[in-house]
């Protein structure tokens, strides 16, 4: 079967309608031209390639804790999406149960953006998040993960981690904050995005600089544990990306087609509960 046919889950993308939903005033960054990318517009990527079910991911971009689209953009999929959202730290726990019963799986955490310091006092959003079953999605880069993980070893809530947890290449496999994202691997505690390529690789497409640490994930999270994200509409990108070289990447370091289907399609599928 081409790879454009097999079944997939997209696990990370994002939805921007400015037309529809305007930006918030006090964004920090607000996408145009060819980041512009409705629901609508995505829905045809899933013609495209083999698309089934997405995980859309709340932006700070544009939006930040307006989580608007992304609610309208899960109620016109037709069932095909469910949703991250974005929350202030002290959001109230009748705020996440309508945003559990409108179609979220899971909160983000933006370390990236934001710094570890401003989620270091999150233990009782945590406990909201364990007592809703609510996922907990951290993107972190670096080694910002070893002062996040304290925090999220006090918690039972279960951990999605973004972007491969954005190593930095040139540092290689035992830099602490990738160790520490293998260990939770290893824990059985979390899953781990195997997307982003492009937001930590210091090399142009095909980012082999990256794949050592792909192969690392894998070897430590294993297969029932690493989901694939597209990270469309591939916001800021410092090149050109495209949706299709993606799922040819995917190929070339997943050459079985039974490692793909767990990737693409079983995990993700048993861990968010897609089809009901």
């Amino acid at each position: 079967m081409n790879i454009f046919d097999e079944p997939k889950i997209d696990c990370h993308n994002h939805i921007f309608d400015p037309e529809r939903f305007p930006y918030a005033d006090d964004v920090f960054y607000r996408p145009s031209g060819q980041e512009i990318s409705t629901a609508d517009q995505f829905l045809q990527v899933f013609e495209a390639y083999g698309l089934k079910y997405s995980l859309v991911v709340g932006p700070n971009s544009g939006y930040g804790t307006d989580n608007r689209c992304l609610i309208d953009a899960i109620a016109r999929s037709g069932g095909r999406f469910k949703g991250i959202a974005v929350v202030d730290n002290d959001v109230e726990f009748a705020e996440l149960q309508s945003l559990k019963a409108d179609g979220i799986i899971g909160i983000a955490f933006n370390v990236t953006h934001y710094g570890v310091d401003y989620y270091i006092n999150s233990a009782k959003l945590l406990e909201k998040l364990v007592e809703l079953d609510l996922f907990l999605q951290v993107q972190v880069q670096g080694d910002e993960l070893v002062s996040l993980m304290p925090l999220l070893k006090e918690s039972s809530v279960r951990i999605l981690i973004d972007h491969s947890g954005r190593p930095l290449p040139d540092r290689g496999l035992d830099q602490p904050g990738f160790k520490e994202l293998l260990e939770l691997g290893k824990s059985g505690r979390g899953t781990v995005k195997l997307s982003g390529f492009i937001k930590f690789s210091q090399e142009p497409y095909p980012y082999t600089d990256t794949w050592p640490f792909i192969q690392a994930l894998v070897d430590s999270f294993t297969l029932d544990a690493c989901i694939w994200g597209s990270d469309w509409p591939f916001l800021r990108a410092s090149e050109r990306v495209d949706y299709g070289t993606l799922l040819k990447l995917v190929e070339k370091i997943f050459p079985d087609a039974a490692d793909r289907r767990k990737l693409f399609w079983e995990t993700p599928y048993r861990l968010f509960n897609f089809g009901n």
